[in-house]
């Protein structure tokens, strides 16, 4: 397989579950929950209410390596950014999707849907839109409208959405971000910031096959891996980061 984080200046690996009801908000149940994550990993030491309604617990992000993981009023969430290997980010994100039922009351019926995503960054200091449209629209119908002379890319983002299943219950999307701005493009002054690719397999819940949310993981890992590896990046990594390096 190959390894993404070469293919890339950051990599990550995270999880979403996102319920139909509020989420537990009292101070003993969040502490204990947090408190549990922190004795499986016990350098996850950095802990912050964001807002009335958002926790945040995170390993050092110094290291360059480092798990997190946060609560909010309808999502639970984990990730792993730069893991040494996928089998940590699966060890990390599998272990909440445990504790949480326990710990939270997270159930099937309140859930909505869970997220797996990967994503890459590609640090770029330069007109983001501009190198994702000559990456990726060349050769399309969109390349003559994207090359007139004169003319500044100002907002290229292609947003992708399939269904993988008849039922639509099973889903991808890939994304792309550009943190570009038109006063940036104007003057000429770019700062070194990240352009960000996503891909996420999503699975609706209620008819689902899956008995647990790390059964469901497991399998939507494997699409991730499936679709990441044969479409996304000869299609969209590598021509983006070809592009990148020729700037």
């Amino acid at each position: 397989m190959t390894s993404y984080a070469s293919l890339c200046d950051d990599f990550g690996v995270s999880t979403y579950v996102h319920s139909k009801l509020e989420m537990p908000t009292a101070r003993e149940t969040v502490l204990h929950f947090f408190e549990a994550i922190q004795k499986a990993f016990p350098k996850m030491t950095d802990f912050e209410k964001r807002t009335e309604e958002e926790y945040l617990l995170e390993e050092d992000r110094d290291a360059g390596s480092y798990r997190w993981a946060s609560l909010d009023k309808r999502r639970l969430c984990s990730g792993f950014v730069n893991p040494p290997s996928l089998e940590d980010a699966d060890a990390h994100n599998e272990r909440i999707l445990e504790l949480a039922p326990f710990h939270l009351d997270l159930s099937g019926m309140q859930t909505e849907s869970m997220d797996v995503l990967y994503y890459f960054d590609f640090l770029y200091q330069g007109n983001h839109d501009e190198v994702v449209a000559e990456a990726l629209a060349t050769g399309t119908p969109l390349e003559g409208l994207a090359q007139m002379p004169a003319a500044r890319v100002l907002h290229y983002q292609p947003n992708l959405m399939m269904s993988l299943d008849d039922a639509c219950q099973l889903q991808c999307r890939l994304s792309v971000e550009t943190r570009t701005t038109a006063y940036q493009v104007r003057t000429g002054n770019y700062s070194e910031s990240p352009i960000s690719v996503y891909f996420t397999v999503r699975q609706f819940w209620g008819k689902q096959p899956f008995k647990t949310y790390t059964e469901s993981y497991h399998n939507q890992r494997r699409v991730l891996d499936e679709l990441v590896n044969s479409y996304l990046i000869p299609n969209v990594i590598n021509p983006l980061a070809k592009t990148i390096s020729a700037k």
